[in-house]
């Protein structure tokens, strides 16, 4: 016999792996129904109980569910021993346990047995489960996991089969008649597997041989009795009588932007809308961070402290955090996201414990979500207040979820050891669910004596911000907002209505009227918080200093005496190796450098990075010579921190450190990039895992990311979320839809505003688009992701959680700091910037080359200063790949100024940034002594004749203000910084000071007022001239390599940009303009990266190749060694086949690297004799004999060894590949063309007679109504035809930089179908036209390409050139070349107009001549002739 059956009851497991011993986890029965049915599927008998509840409560969630009030289940319920016993009855007169979903039904049972103590028989039954994947196949319902079809639930598989639904749904009686037709059903349709089912289905088919009936039982509709069992409350009021809308309130449950897109709050706006109402306090309690706290008390303080004029109220912040409690925060076996408990720091004390559950959370407890666990926070409890928390809350969540009883045991657990510190939290979010709890917290704080607060979940903070708030949640989860809101499949999470917003004192009165304490509790609440600092000095890591420099008084009174004295003693010992013999002014400098550190009281830190650098130099890391203004100092430069000598370059050392104020030294520190991980190493070994860190970054939506993530929220389509985004130029929205239009145009280019003007109107629409631009405006800033800092490194003296929060990154293995970089150092950790170089791993790769070749060793940091190669090299321009000076327009200044000497090239990289670029023709016309060099006085020449007169850099200004005014040292770094940063008020402060210091010094007034405006108008592009010397020092090591090692240098520039295959075309170019061949791979030559051969070519690194790995590579030069290979037999009997597989072979064979093993061309090692089996192939199969015969030592039976006996393949004959298929399959391999590019005949095509690529057109906007030439070959081809049955064409072109994908129709794709051939060279004109109007909206679509003609490409010059104009600058025109040209124009005779034009740079003359008799040809072999000749030219 079958026994269906079902139950009703308190809610579902937190665990689903518990076992059923477990009874705090496994719900309680509170109904069970059930049928016995005969093996013909005829009902026996039925029962069903509801079960009274001894020690529980029925929580509302699950009452919502079933309709079983806990006063429903006392008055008609009956005792479990009884049901209990009636249910083994019937289970021992069955066969079968049937039921839908039956696993969970078995387990609330057994559950209940256990509690009986009694055994659990029903393991021992059959059963039988409608809910299986073979009913989900039977239904086809999408949506399951892993692709698979959903299993149904009970009314979808009931539908199903009969076409018809019921009602009563989870009323376990219902439930049970539902599932007793469907089980018979399966079985009249032979739908079960079992063998012993066989006969029953026989049986049902005979009972009921169409369709199986209802069994057509009442039901009781218990929603319906319990609602009428519930009286109406009328809500208790309090006997005093209160105004409550004077009552002060302020909100303690608030959650930031912080809370990672959860929040649309962000701290500046929530402080200011906590003080337009008045708030005495204000506190945010971000989910399971205090990533927030330091911007927050930062924000309250500055608002305070703009208080103090207008005498207003100031604001207390209060910092909490949202943790989730588990049971077990190193449970890992299943999910448990745990109570969400909102914790309050009453002091600093209270805040490092939270701090410390923070970190522990992250960096112990996380699963899915931080977590956190009881006995942690025990721990930590001191000095903390805990409020019961919203809905999520362990109290509120069991008298929904679990049951009062539960709920109380849980708050006496809280109040016993939080006492008079726990508070019981009231939301009043107008929600049925939450007016039934806050009926029983009320009644168990007042039975327990526990305090009611008034709260609101904030999430944003005005009620109109709800939709934005509501898509942000759906950009966390990537759903759409109109998927319904609610819980399983189907669904998304969402608040369920619009008042979870920053409400005012006002309404929060209004709201809780009637518990008038729960206010005025929140003063009780905020007079327990007291005010603290974040912010405190630097602390510094303890520096082991050794014994005989050890001060005993230090360590009573914390002073530095010992080192300070190590580090004189280290600095004087790198003086003299520096400088040999210290001069007086040497000595004087050193001493003031070493007093202001003594000062300051930052010696420890000058240990520190000098043995950071040090180890690093140890570790053969590359250090950097320095960068910022640390290269001012001379105890750095004596320390070897630095490489830069700072008296030699007047580089000053208060730039650095100011001796009148104390403030952190900062000391950034380049590395090689492939170093930097060594020195990291080093430091976690040294001060150990748990005190070193990295620093978090917060990723925010931008104005573009927050209207594309909002547009896939509302589902707008993507071709109009990309229109808009593309509409944005680079500033906020909420510039856009704020700023003045007369501001806007000033500070947007004309095509920027008339798209920023669109973006306007469309946002002043009413449809899909002006919403998605309106939700994101607001939207724009939230929080969307955390990362890790790329340099920043935190180094602590102790525990680093004991300082700041901390969490892990998803990419290193150490932690990072909850605060970001604008403020770890405020919170008094050490920062340190380790800066991963590319420029110094390229100089290291170049001295290795170098070495390798020519067993030279160079050391960079004693290039000499005045290598001529090299200063001719920056005269010339020719500075591609080298660092700083590599753009165009510094190349154009650098064969301007023509610099020949360091200085030169130091004031060229301070000059060239925006604001003191316009100063540089002058500063090259001084150079060249074409202007006439001045100065305001002659006491300024000591400081500006380096410069020529121009005052270049910042560290002038202080000198200069130090000698014409008589500031201090101090004094100049404060003038320095008030001019840099535009601090205007300063500067009003400084300048009497100035003029009156000159004046007390004998200097004219008037030009000092002329000076100080100089000054004003330039200091703030000054540059700090440390960092500039650093970085030109740097720029000249790797021009001093290019000039003297050129085909070294360049292989490292292309070794270090083997990632980026653009940047191995464009320095591939550079090699072939400096006359240094590139060649391609050579499996007998190349290494894994780029490399020089003998003959001084460059060969092409292996490791740039697709699918030849490292391993590889290795295996390649290990099997050469010792000579190299003669054929491909030759090579696969050497390298290790294991690292070297077949697709190893067959990259190497299509990048040419097997090219020089034999006459063999590349199509032969993919031709096949007809067996289906490639020539590499066999040529890797005898190769892997051979090596297997060779390891085993075998011979043949005849003696021979195994190399006679393994008869080498028959190479294929075949026709080689086209040089277009070649070179295709090079650009597959690789990345680029190799060996050549298809497009290398028509250079000049395409320098005269194109004026786009075809990359521009990723972006049509700005194109529009232009018309454009240009070129490429032809790829892929797809010829359509539209539904009206119009041909139409998607081709794709390629030119030197990019590939685009063009459409085609209509007119013009009849007239050009005939070239739009894959393979074809073709010469373009198109015209950008605006997009079609969209009749019923009125909005212009994307804009569209017109094709006016098409034309081949090797006909361009022959078509379109008209006139050669030849451009001669007469100061560089001599004889020679004049007569080399005449011949030239002499062999191209022809009917082309022939102009020179002579010009004068210095006096910007020009003259054009127009030839009358001469004439010429123009062909690509004239124009190359001009090329060789250095002859600028222009066409037509």
């Amino acid at each position: 016999m079958y026994l269906i059956f079902d139950t009703e009851t308190t809610g579902l497991p937190r665990n689903w792996n518990a076992p059923l011993s477990d009874s705090d986890n496994w719900p309680r029965c509170v109904q069970i129904a059930w049928q016995l049915h005969a093996l013909d599927g005829r009902m026996i008998s039925h029962d069903d109980f509801i079960i009274t509840p001894d020690g529980f409560d029925i929580p509302y969630e699950s009452e919502k569910v079933h309709g079983i009030s806990t006063a429903l289940a006392r008055r008609d319920g009956v005792d479990i021993k009884t049901v209990v016993e009636s249910f083994l009855a019937i289970v021992d007169r069955a066969d079968f346990l049937v039921g839908h979903n039956l696993k969970f039904d078995l387990n609330i049972m057994g559950a209940e047995l256990l509690r009986l103590g009694k055994e659990n028989i029903l393991v021992e039954k059959t059963n039988l489960d409608t809910c299986t994947e073979d009913t989900a196949l039977l239904c086809e319902l999408p949506g399951g996991r892993g692709g698979k079809f959903k299993l149904p639930t009970l009314s979808e598989l009931y539908v199903f089969l009969f076409q018809d639904s019921f009602e009563e749904a989870h009323n376990a009686t219902a439930d049970v008649e539902a599932t007793a037709r469907v089980f018979v059903e399966l079985i009249r349709q032979n739908k079960f597997n079992q063998t012993e089912l066989q006969q029953s289905t026989q049986a049902v088919k005979k009972s009921y041989p169409n369709i199986v009936p209802l069994a057509g039982l009442k039901h009781r509709n218990l929603h319906k009795e319990t609602a009428a069992l519930i009286s109406p409350q009328k809500p208790e009021v309090s006997g005093e009588e209160i105004q409550v809308d004077t009552l002060p309130f302020c909100h303690l449950h608030t959650h930031t932007q912080f809370s990672v897109l959860q929040s649309t709050i962000s701290i500046p706006k929530l402080v200011q809308e906590a003080a337009s109402m008045n708030m005495s306090a204000v506190a945010i309690t971000d989910i399971g961070n205090l990533m927030g706290a330091f911007h927050f008390v930062k924000a309250v303080n500055k608002h305070n402290k703009s208080l103090e004029e207008s005498r207003g109220n100031p604001i207390k912040p209060i910092i909490g955090i949202t943790l989730n409690v588990c049971a077990n925060h190193l449970d890992r076996s299943h999910r448990d996201d745990g109570f969400q408990i909102v914790l309050i720091a009453k002091n600093k004390n209270g805040y490092h414990n939270l701090a410390k559950l923070t970190s522990i959370a992250h960096t112990k407890g996380f699963y899915y979500v931080p977590r956190v666990d009881r006995e942690l926070i025990l721990n930590h409890k001191e000095d903390i207040i805990v409020l019961t928390g919203n809905l999520y809350g362990e109290v509120p969540y069991k008298v929904l979820n679990t049951g009062a009883q539960q709920a109380e045991d849980s708050l006496l657990w809280w109040k016993e050891h939080f006492g008079s510190d726990l508070y019981m939290e009231l939301m009043r979010h107008n929600q049925e669910d939450e007016t039934r709890v806050n009926t029983t917290l009320i009644e168990l704080a007042k039975k327990h004596g526990i305090k009611m607060i008034a709260s609101n979940s904030c999430y944003y903070l005005k009620k109109e911000e709800a939709n934005a708030h509501d898509i942000l949640l759906c950009i966390k989860d990537g759903e759409k907002q109109s998927t319904p809101i609610g819980r399983g499949r189907g669904y998304r999470y969402g608040l369920p209505n619009q008042e979870y917003y920053f409400k005012s004192p006002q309404e929060m009165t209004q709201l809780f009227s009637d518990i008038p304490e729960a206010i005025y509790n929140i003063q009780e609440v905020i007079e327990k918080i007291e005010p603290y600092a974040l912010a405190r000095d630097v602390l510094l890591p303890k520096f082991d200093i050794p014994a005989k420099f050890v001060v005993s008084e230090d360590q009573e009174d914390g002073g530095k005496r010992g080192e300070n004295a190590y580090l004189r003693y280290l600095t004087l010992q790198g003086a003299k190796s520096r400088y040999g013999e210290l001069t007086n002014a040497i000595q004087e400098r050193i001493d003031f450098e070493l007093s202001v550190i003594e000062n300051t009281g930052y010696p420890g830190y000058f240990l520190i990075v000098q043995d950071l650098i040090a180890a690093a130099r140890s570790l053969d890391v590359s250090v950097g010579p320095g960068r910022g203004s640390a290269a001012g100092s001379v105890v750095a430069y004596c320390l070897q921190i630095t490489n830069i000598d700072p008296i030699a370059y007047d580089l000053l050392f208060e730039r650095f450190l100011n001796p009148d104020r104390v403030s952190m030294p900062d000391i950034d520190i380049d590395f090689d990039d492939e170093g930097r991980s060594k020195v990291m190493d080093y430091v976690i070994e040294k001060y150990g895992a748990n005190q070193v860190a990295q620093i978090v970054t917060y990723g925010t939506m931008a104005a573009k990311s927050s209207v594309r993530d909002t547009a896939r929220v509302l589902d707008l389509p993507l071709a109009d979320a990309d229109r808009l985004a593309k509409l944005i130029p680079n500033v906020k929205l909420n510039t856009i839809f704020t700023a003045e239009t007369t501001n806007l145009k000033e500070d947007l280019r004309a095509d920027e505003f008339q798209r920023v003007e669109q973006l306007k109107e469309i946002a002043n629409g009413d449809g899909l688009e002006a919403q998605t631009l309106s939700q994101a405006h607001i939207l724009e800033g939230s929080l969307r992701n955390t990362g890790t800092h790329a340099c920043g490194v935190i180094i602590t003296p102790e525990d680093i959680s004991n300082l700041v929060p901390v969490a892990t990154a998803k990419d290193s293995d150490l932690v990072v700091t909850q605060y970001d970089n604008a403020v770890v150092e405020s919170a008094g950790l050490l920062k340190m910037d380790f800066l991963g170089l590319k420029t110094l791993t390229l100089i290291k790769d170049t001295v290795k080359l170098i070495k390798y070749r020519h067993h030279i060793t160079l050391s960079p940091d004693d290039f000499p200063l005045d290598d001529e190669p090299t200063y001719n090299l920056f005269q010339r321009g020719e500075t591609v790949g080298i660092f700083q000076y590599e753009s165009v327009g510094m190349q154009r200044y650098l064969r301007e100024l023509k610099p020949n000497k360091f200085e030169d090239l130091i004031a060229m990289n301070a000059l060239y940034r925006p604001g003191p670029l316009e100063y540089i023709p002058s500063f090259i016309r001084r150079k060249n002594g074409e202007e006439e060099i001045q100065y305001d006085l002659p006491e300024m020449k000591h400081h500006l004749e380096q410069t020529y007169g121009i005052t270049v850099y910042q560290e002038q200004v202080m000198l200069l203000s130090q000698e014409l005014a008589g500031f201090s040292k101090g004094e100049a770094d404060v003038l320095r910084k008030a001019m840099g940063k535009k601090i205007f008020s300063l500067l009003e402060e400084l300048k009497p000071k100035f003029i009156n210091g000159g004046k007390e010094r004998g200097h004219d007034a008037d030009i000092l007022e002329k000076i100080w405006k100089d000054w004003e108008a330039f200091a703030s592009y000054a540059f700090n001239k440390s960092h500039s010397t650093c970085y030109a020092w740097i720029a000249y090591q790797t021009a001093y390599l290019k000039a003297n090692y050129p085909a070294e240098y360049m292989a490292a520039v292309l070794s270090n940009n083997m990632n980026d295959i653009k940047q191995v075309s464009f320095f591939m170019e550079e090699c072939r303009r400096m006359g240094v061949p590139v060649l391609g791979p050579d499996v007998n030559e190349s290494f894994y990266k780029f490399t020089v051969n003998n003959d001084n070519a460059i060969r092409f690194g292996m490791g740039a190749i697709k699918g030849v790995g490292r391993g590889a590579v290795d295996s390649i030069v290990e099997g050469r060694k010792e000579k190299p290979y003669q054929s491909l037999f030759d090579m696969t009997k050497r390298v290790d086949l294991r690292a070297a597989n077949k697709k190893t072979f067959e990259s190497l064979v299509l990048a040419g690297g097997v090219d020089s093993l034999g006459d063999n061309h590349r199509a032969q090692y993919f031709q096949d004799k007809g067996d289906g089996v490639s020539f590499l192939e066999k040529a890797l199969r005898f190769g892997a004999n051979f090596q297997e015969h060779q390891n085993s030592s075998q011979v043949s039976l005849f003696g021979e060894d195994s190399e006679a006996s393994l008869t080498e393949p028959e190479i294929p004959e075949c026709e080689p590949w086209a040089t277009l298929h070649e070179l295709k399959q090079e650009k597959e391999v690789v990345g680029i063309y190799l060996s050549g590019h298809p497009l290398d005949d028509f250079t000049y095509s395409f320098n005269h007679f194109c004026n786009a690529r075809v990359g521009l057109f990723n972006d049509l906007a700005p194109l529009v109504n232009k018309e454009l030439t240009f070129g490429g070959i032809i790829g892929e081809v797809e010829h359509r035809v539209s539904k009206n049955g119009k041909g139409w064409a998607i081709f794709q072109l390629e030119d030197y930089e990019d590939t685009f994908s063009f459409r085609i129709f209509g007119e013009e794709y009849l007239k050009f179908r005939h070239q739009l051939v894959e393979n074809n060279f073709v010469h373009v004109k198109a015209f950008v036209r605006p997009g079609w109007m969209n009749k019923e909206t009125g909005k212009l679509g994307d804009p569209r390409i017109q094709f006016n003609d098409f034309r081949q490409l090797q006909d361009t010059i022959s078509t379109y050139a008209k006139k050669l104009t030849l451009q001669i600058n007469i100061n560089q025109f001599e004889k020679e070349k004049l007569s080399l040209l005449t011949k030239t124009i002499k062999a191209h005779k022809g009917n082309h107009k022939l102009d020179i034009a002579f010009y004068e740079l210095n006096q910007q003359i020009k003259l054009v001549m127009h030839s009358r008799k001469k004439k010429v040809n123009i062909s690509k072999e004239l124009l190359a002739d001009l090329d060789e000749q250095q002859i600028h030219f222009k066409l037509n």
